[in-house]
């Protein structure tokens, strides 16, 4: 039901509730485009075996998997803290379609940092309340998914249970993941929202309508994946969302898209963290298979997100090279705290040179860096790489 794009519609079929960030859409090629055209077939045609070999597995067991790499370095013009920040990850994940109408979706991964601060906590060292580098953490080995899809023979509703990512569902758009998109949190999922770490929970979503969708979840508030466990049955801490959408058709989900997100987090028994709830909305549209403007904003209630509330508008452009540049803008109120409302500009190129070969430049400039009011702006700049197998 759920897809990411009419060409990962096909492909997906056991992930189908997740977004641009989950497994289903990385296992695709060109972002769900209409006739991609890329420059190269690399690495393919160096170990054209691997993906022969991967091919065979895909048609005759129903498991589809890649493995793949990223790294990013950063470095700003900060005066306080190291100037510089950068962390990789490698990541083996797949999915394997038992049954007709269910299948098995896992992912593993090992995020290190390469030097003394990770990229994903680099704005907090350079001064601002900010993640400029999502996901890029030191958190080593996880495993960040590990759960089952079941879907209706209509497509009519699909659910998902076990080692679930809510950033996968949770408030997402058409250029929200970290690692193909924006790398601020600010452009990412809504920093407004206390999403947890994955955990185990169970997700579900439903066509109302033609045009009208429904998403609910709950998940271990304190969700850990390099130490998975059940222990959400025993503390009862949970986090949970409800989101109603509307879509252009089911296969463009999360291309054409407005929706409105609610969303509660529990407390922490020993204090660690405060209850929080908040509502989100968003708004993005692609025009001509080329185009997507986009407007997000967010509250929250309490004190355990990173913003208390945020805007964010922006716009990607694609080409048929499924090359993709991206330029967004933020307002945020990091909270009572801080005299000062914090202001995000980034800007990204990405360039594709093969389905499983990109590089993405990109610069960040935050007004009023919360955590730093000595200094009055703070300019970032990035390098991403990632490549698949």
């Amino acid at each position: 039901m759920l897809a990411l794009g009419s060409a990962q519609a096909q492909e997906q079929s056991g992930a189908s509730l997740g977004g641009p960030s989950s497994v289903g859409a990385n296992l695709s090629d060109g972002d769900g485009l209409t006739d991609p055209q890329f420059r190269s077939r690399f690495p393919q045609n160096l170990v054209p075996q691997w993906f022969a070999l991967k091919d065979s597995l895909k048609a005759s067991a129903n498991i589809d998997f890649k493995i793949d790499y990223l790294s990013l370095g950063q470095w700003s013009n900060t005066d306080v803290g190291q100037g510089h920040a950068a962390g990789g990850m490698a990541r083996i994940y797949g999915t394997w379609q038992a049954f007709e109408h269910g299948g098995l979706t896992a992912k593993l991964e090992h995020r290190t940092a390469y030097t003394s601060v990770a990229p994903q906590f680099f704005g907090f060292d350079s001064g601002a309340q900010s993640i400029t580098g999502t996901a890029f953490n030191d958190i080593q080995l996880a495993l960040t998914n590990l759960f089952w899809t079941q879907r209706a023979e209509s497509g009519a509703w699909t659910v998902q249970v076990g080692q679930i990512d809510v950033t996968d569902f949770v408030d997402v758009y058409g250029l929200v993941s970290p690692y193909t998109a924006f790398q601020n949190l600010a452009f990412n999922t809504n920093p407004t929202i206390n999403a947890p770490n994955q955990g185990l929970g169970i997700a579900g979503g439903v066509r109302l309508h033609q045009n009208l969708y429904a998403i609910a979840s709950i998940a271990d508030a304190n969700g850990d994946p390099t130490q998975p466990n059940f222990d959400v049955f025993k503390d009862g801490e949970t986090f949970k969302s409800f989101e109603i959408g509307y879509m252009s058709s089911q296969d463009r989900i999360y291309f054409d898209n407005i929706h409105l997100t609610v969303w509660q987090s529990d407390g922490a028994d020993d204090g660690s963290r405060k209850d929080d709830w908040g509502v989100a909305g968003s708004a993005s549209w692609f025009f001509d298979n080329r185009w997507m403007p986009f407007l997000r904003a967010g509250f929250s209630q309490g004190k355990a997100a990173l913003y208390k509330k945020t805007v964010s508008a922006g716009l990607g452009l694609y080409t048929r090279e499924t090359d993709l540049f991206g330029v967004g803008l933020n307002w945020s109120d990091p909270g009572d705290a801080f005299d000062k409302d914090q202001y995000t500009a980034e800007i990204f190129y990405r360039f594709t040179v093969s389905p499983n070969f990109a590089i993405t430049p990109s610069v960040q400039f935050i007004a009023n860096p919360a955590l730093n009011p000595d200094q009055d702006g703070l300019a970032l700049f990035g390098l991403r790489g990632r490549v698949a197998l």
